[in-house]
């Protein structure tokens, strides 16, 4: 079908969006990018299974498998999918996705509270420096609401109470596993333990400099790797000419 994209972005995390779309915008220079959003509402559980069913209800329409790639949560939402459905997927790309998966921002986040004897609004601001670094007064109160948003909105599987735990392991289809050597979520240890899990043909980069959000810092760094990727596979990416 013509209307689908080749590559899919996976956003379960709307408020991210500003840092998601410089690349998108790269990569969208060279070939078919959509975007598929989720946004819990207030009255659901914090579960991704009703993520991963309304993703399979859109890709079942579709007659060529897609690459997905998402980051953080984003990420893990695809790999869950790509476990249980392979046949859809043509390749995983994750950013920022560590080999203990299930560990993101909202996993600090909520540590944090529990150890620290600080306000939520101090333990967000300390979030906005491992999330994004230094930055004013003003931006580190932009980005406090933001992550307000992403505690209502993300499925993210933590809470005050319990953080959840996702097995480690690969996904049986092409896999990308890319991250920044100076993230504080997930650190380079975490970055590197991908190594037992990964198949011919997969990678794993270092991007050597950034944060979390390195994709939002460098995107044609990240954009150009990820292009590779796709070209390196039996089945590339159908690219325009540069």
């Amino acid at each position: 079908m013509a209307s689908f994209p080749d590559v899919l972005w996976l956003n379960p995390n709307p408020s991210w969006r500003r840092f998601h779309r410089p690349l998108m915008q790269y990569l969208s220079q060279q070939t078919l990018v959509a975007e598929w959003e989720y946004r819990q509402t207030p009255d659901e559980p914090s579960s991704l299974e009703g993520a991963i069913a309304l993703l399979h209800e859109y890709l079942e329409e579709r007659d060529r498998p897609v690459h997905l790639i998402g980051h953080s949560t984003g990420g893990l939402l695809g790999l869950l999918y790509a476990r249980r459905y392979p046949e859809r997927v043509n390749s995983l790309s994750l950013l920022a996705v560590g080999c203990h998966p299930a560990v993101d921002w909202q996993c600090h986040y909520y540590a944090q509270r529990q150890l620290l004897p600080c306000s939520r609004q101090i333990v967000l601001g300390q979030m906005v420096k491992s999330i994004v670094g230094p930055c004013s007064p003003h931006l580190t109160k932009c980005f406090v609401r933001l992550l307000e948003a992403d505690l209502a909105t993300s499925p993210s599987p933590h809470s005050l109470w319990r953080r959840e735990r996702i097995a480690p392991g690969g996904v049986p289809v092409p896999l990308f596993v890319g991250g920044s050597r100076r993230d504080a979520i997930v650190d380079r240890t975490q970055l590197q333990g991908w190594t037992p899990w990964l198949k011919r043909g997969d990678c794993l980069w270092e991007y050597p400099r950034g944060t979390h959000v390195f994709h939002y810092n460098d995107p044609a760094a990240v954009g150009d790797r990820l292009l590779k990727f796709w070209r390196s596979l039996e089945v590339p990416v159908q690219l325009s000419a540069a």
